[in-house]
This record gives structure tokens, C-alpha cells and sequence, in this order.
């Protein structure tokens, strides 16, 4: 708004404030100037500040739980760069001749090759081992490939001419286990391995070059090369084409090879600290584990020379609660991240007042979020023994344990029972099954992972497992 007030002896001008950006303003300003109407003409303005820009949200510095595993990027290759229009000035008819033995770049055919504006820069996304979280594509969300060098000419065409410089491959670093996928929903690769890469956005071709010549002289020259102009819309020719531009979504999901599961405060995290390298956070409160937590855990020194082949990889999730599957909790936003697991670790608190409800409630949230997660080989370990009241009851805890599945025998003698069944009815057959329709545990060992007692013992169970599943595969 400009409100014009006409004092005797000048007029003032108030300029409403605006802000364009979230900062301090600068201190206010004045300005005089002469009016034809009357003596001076008086403008107040206040000028915000454009070079500080808006501080960005504290959402991933309180939260970055939320959004450490899946970000929303727009990548664009690079245009490419122009050709040009050459001419050839002709004096004499000789330097016509002549052209033949000129040393110009030829085709295959004899054809004079002109050149070209050079290639945009492709985008390429790989996988990089020194990569844990996606969080850095939340503060910067766009990548712009460099565009092609256009062809070096003052208008004249020399055999000294060279096509235009194509432009570097930009490449993006995203950590092992992340999926790429279009904005559509198609998965572009699955980046599962050091150093697997896609090319996810091209870009665009050089520009060709053409040759103006007058009309009288322009049959003559289509006989050595065809990129003479023939109209002025024959320019577009040599404009470079513009770089593919792609919205892409990238989830991550952990590799690893065990996954630790369990209710939260269950050991988890202290478990992991005791057999690997690792320092997740420990805490006597729920959900101190807010992002997977990896260890690298050693070969078994029983192999020999074989120990380092069967190193293995633990992740430790976010405690489970029920109604995960649904998200609550912390659950559902990792529960993808077992996908990649060979072998299940569930830890049970057995110090709570019902440590069964407690395996079954975390069995549970599995079979509702992707019944495949309880056709794996898993190791129940009930935490806590060091305690007198659970020592005491550990031998009753591992027989209702175990009552909850079957062994392989029984499970396929009811597959061959019931084939025809599941031909008929595939899908209604795996909503109706229930816990003890699934397979049992591998084995239940009881420990005290703060005081340290049968950690051995678990590490051969642990081990032991992790040799079935590698020999299950190969075969």
C-alpha cells in the first residue's frame, strides 16, 4: 500500500513492508528527491536482507528416525551442447577442386563429418559402503548434471574444428541397500552390493552443425557433405537437446544377515555391544534404539582358515510393539528392513511378568506385516537369567516355546495333505494360519547378556544357523 500525504513543505511516501525471507531487516532507509508539485518528495522504505536465507526445518534434527530411510530426489541430465552454423567462403574454382584433398574429417562414405555440440552429462546413482542414512537428500532434494560444450567455431569452417566437450557423469552415493524407484512406482534397481550402480536420467545429444551456402553453390556442396541448411528452420538442428529429468523415491533397507527382534528394553542393543564392535545406545526407557544399529560380528574360529567367509552382519531394530504392523510405534517404518535377513534373532525379556505373550504379541506383528518372516530360521534367547525367579522358570519358558509351531516333519506331511486345498484356495489358506502353523525355532538358549553368561553358547547357535540357511542356498 502508498499513501500520499501533501504537507505544505514536501510529500511523503510510506512503502508498506514487505518480507520475502524469514530474517532480520535491515535498518530503515530515507530518500529525497524533487516533485514538480511540490518541494520534496520523502521515501521511507525498510529493505530485507536476500543474502540469509530461511533457516532450514529442525525436523530431521529432532526426528531423523523418520526420515532416514526414504527421501523424494528430482535428478536432471544435462542439455547438450550446440552445433553451429559454418560457411565456407569459395573464391576460385580451384580451392572447390580442392576440396577433396582438403583434411577434413570424413565418413565412411567420403562425406565431410562436421561437429557436433557435445553430449550432456548422464546421472548415475551407485551404491557406496561409507553411506549410512538418506538424511542428506532431505536438505538437498534437486541434482542438475553439467550440460554439453557447444563446438568451438567463429562461423568459418576449418579442419581444426572439434566437436563440443561432453559433459562429466554425475554420479550420487547412496548407502548399500537402497532401492530406486520412479516416480510410478517401478523399481529401477536395487543397489544391494558395493559398487552396483543404474544410470536413472540421460542426457541430451549435441546439436549437429550445418553449412549456409548461397544457392548457386549449394548443390555442389550436398555432393561432399549433407548437413548443408536449406531454410532458416533447419536451425533447430543445431540447438542441443534438453537432459531427461526424473522424480525418483529411494528406501532404504538395511543388509544384513541377523536381524535382532524383540519388545523394546528386551537387550537388544546390549546384545549387539557384547558380541560385536558396535556402540548402539543403551538406556532403561523404550525405544532408545530410533535407527538400526549394524554390527560386523567375526568368522567362527573353528573353520581355520575359513573363519573369514562365514563373518556375518547384525542389525538391531527398534523395539516392537503391538499394533506395529499397523504403526505404532516405531515398528512398521523398519519392519521392511528384515527383507534382506537370512536369519531372525528374537530376544525375550524373561524377566517380565508373561515372557510367552511377549514372543507371541512380536510373532504376531510379523505374520501381519509379511507372513514370509516366519518361514525363516530363527533363535529365540531369553535375556535375564541371572535373575534367581528366572533361572528357576527358564526350563518351563523353552517347552512353551517350543509348543508354539511345528517341526518340519509334521509341516510336510500337512502340505501333502492338503494340496489340493491350496491350489484351490492359496491366498484364504495363509490368512487363516495361526503361529503354531509356522516353523519352530531353531534353538532357545538362555543368557545374560549385562553379566555375560553362555554368550558362547549362543554364538554356536548363532553360527550353527547361519551355516543351514548358506548351505539351504546353495542347494
Amino acid at each position: 500500500m502508498v499513501s500520499l500525504t501533501s504537507p505544505p513543505s514536501f510529500c511523503r511516501i510510506q512503502l508498506q513492508e514487505t518480507r520475502f525471507f524469514s530474517t532480520p531487516l535491515l535498518p530503515p532507509c530515507r530518500i529525497e528527491f524533487p516533485n514538480p508539485k511540490c518541494k520534496t518528495v520523502v521515501v521511507e522504505c525498510r529493505v530485507t536482507s536476500a543474502n540469509n536465507a530461511s533457516p532450514p526445518s529442525t525436523a530431521l534434527a529432532k526426528e531423523p528416525h523418520k526420515y532416514f530411510d526414504h527421501a523424494v530426489i528430482t535428478v536432471r541430465g544435462g542439455d547438450g551442447g550446440h552445433g553451429a552454423v559454418l560457411n565456407q567462403k569459395v573464391k576460385e574454382e580451384k580451392e572447390t577442386k580442392n576440396w577433396k584433398k582438403s583434411s577434413f574429417k570424413r565418413d565412411f562414405d567420403g562425406s565431410i563429418v562436421l561437429p557436433l555440440g557435445g553430449h550432456g552429462g548422464d546421472v548415475l546413482v551407485y551404491a557406496d559402503e561409507s553411506k549410512d542414512t538418506l538424511l542428506e537428500f532431505h536438505n538437498k532434494g534437486r541434482f542438475n548434471a553439467k550440460r554439453g560444450g557447444n563446438v568451438d567455431a567463429m562461423g568459418l569452417l576449418t579442419s581444426h574444428l572439434r566437436d563440443g566437450l561432453a559433459a562429466p557423469t554425475l554420479r550420487i552415493a547412496v548407502p548399500l541397500g537402497t532401492v530406486v524407484k520412479s516416480k510410478r512406482g517401478k523399481t529401477l534397481a536395487d543397489l544391494a552390493q558395493p559398487g552396483d550402480e543404474v544410470i536413472v536420467a540421460r542426457g541430451g545429444q549435441g546439436g549437429i552443425s550445418l553449412l549456409e551456402m548461397p544457392q548457386n553453390k549449394r548443390k555442389k556442396m550436398m555432393a561432399l557433405t549433407t548437413n548443408v541448411m536449406r531454410d532458416e528452420s533447419d536451425k533447430v538442428l543445431v540447438h542441443g537437446q534438453p537432459g531427461e529429468e526424473v522424480k525418483l523415491e529411494l528406501i532404504l533397507r538395511v543388509v544384513a544377515d541377523v536381524g535382532l527382534i524383540g519388545l523394546p528394553n528386551a537387550g537388544k542393543s546390549t546384545l549387539l555391544a557384547a558380541i560385536t564392535l558396535a556402540k548402539p545406545d543403551i538406556a532403561d526407557y523404550p525405544f532408545t534404539t530410533l535407527m538400526p544399529n549394524l554390527g560386523r560380528l567375526g568368522g567362527d574360529p573353528s573353520l581355520g582358515a575359513g573363519m573369514y567367509s562365514s563373518e556375518a552382519t547384525l542389525a538391531d531394530l527398534p523395539g516392537l510393539i503391538e499394533g506395529a504392523h499397523l504403526g505404532k510405534g516405531l515398528g512398521r517404518n523398519f519392519l521392511r528392513h528384515l527383507r534382506r535377513t537370512r536369519l531372525l534373532v528374537h530376544v525375550v525379556d524373561a524377566a517380565t511378568e508373561d515372557p510367552i505373550n511377549d514372543y507371541r504379541t512380536v510373532r504376531e506383528e510379523l505374520r501381519m506385516y509379511n507372513p514370509e518372516y516366519l518361514e525363516r530360521p530363527y533363535i529365540v534367547v531369553l535375556n535375564k537369567i541371572d535373575l534367581p525367579e528366572v533361572k528357576d522358570r527358564l526350563p518351563l519358558l523353552t517347552r512353551e516355546i517350543l509348543r508354539i509351531g511345528n517341526d518340519g516333519a509334521a509341516s510336510e506331511q500337512k502340505e501333502q495333505s492338503e494340496v489340493a486345498a491350496q491350489l484351490l484356495s492359496d491366498e484364504s489358506d495363509k490368512k487363516e494360519r495361526t503361529l503354531e502353523d509356522y516353523p519352530l525355532p531353531l534353538s532357545v538358549v538362555g543368557v545374560s547378556v549385562l553379566k555375560g553368561i553362555r554368550i558362547k553358547e549362543m554364538l554356536k547357535e548363532i553360527r550353527a544357523a547361519l551355516r543351514k540357511c548358506k548351505d539351504s542356498n546353495e542347494a
